[in-house]
């Protein structure tokens, strides 16, 4: 998918909608990172994305990075259907400026909601809420202990559970995995920058996609 050339600001509204068919594969991911820059007025930006996987159906969800740039007003929600037997991978990672490019994020607003539903149930729902001084907010040990990115990943699928004890062999001391069902695999991670962040998330999504990551993620 083509990112906005120009990034997002306030008032922007983008959104995007993806279905696979019965039984079929499809992997989604970006050309580049996605940013979110600084808001001039009260309305924040708003992405939308909407995913349906029918039975028997495979969905890979992989945007590259979302970055955040200092001002940034954001909010941004996830909602995903999916059918008996389908399978989902979702990976989101989000960078908190960019120390080494000279991109520092001191204030913002960033909210993110996503909703995973299987046959109609609720699987999965989960939400964060940084405003205010979020690099402040970032550096208390008990939030992200100074790490300027994350990831968050739901691996939706009849196999999950066979994946959590090699996903936790791969992950630093930063992050964890945990399933909520048998199908339903969960892991966040923090990182000191965004390099140091693909360096985990490279091994973690090539075993997870069957070494079909996208080229471009190895730019």
């Amino acid at each position: 998918m083509v990112n906005t050339a120009g990034g997002i600001t306030g008032g922007d509204r983008l959104s995007v909608s993806a279905t696979t068919g019965p039984g079929a594969t499809l992997c989604l991911t970006t050309q580049a990172a996605e940013r979110a820059y600084r808001a001039e007025g009260p309305v924040p930006g708003r992405v939308e994305t909407r995913l349906d996987v029918a039975t028997g159906a495979t969905l890979f969800w992989l945007p590259q990075e979302l970055i955040l740039y200092d001002g940034c007003a954001l909010e941004r929600r996830l909602t995903a259907a999916l059918d008996p037997a389908a399978r989902l991978l979702f990976a989101e990672p989000v960078l908190f400026g960019r120390a080494a490019m000279g991109e520092t994020l001191r204030t913002g607003l960033f909210r993110d909601r996503v909703s995973i539903t299987r046959g109609g149930r609720q699987i999965y729902r989960d939400g964060l809420d940084l405003s205010g001084a979020i690099t402040d907010r970032l550096a208390r040990p008990s939030v992200a202990d100074g790490a300027a990115a994350m990831c968050s990943l739901v691996y939706a699928a009849p196999e999950a559970q066979a994946e959590l004890a090699p996903l936790r062999a791969l992950l630093p001391m930063s992050g964890g995995a945990s399933l909520l069902a048998p199908d339903l695999l969960i892991m966040r991670v923090v990182a000191a920058d965004g390099h140091a962040l693909r360096q985990t998330l490279l091994p973690v999504l090539d075993r997870l996609t069957g070494d079909s990551l996208p080229r471009s993620w190895r730019l």
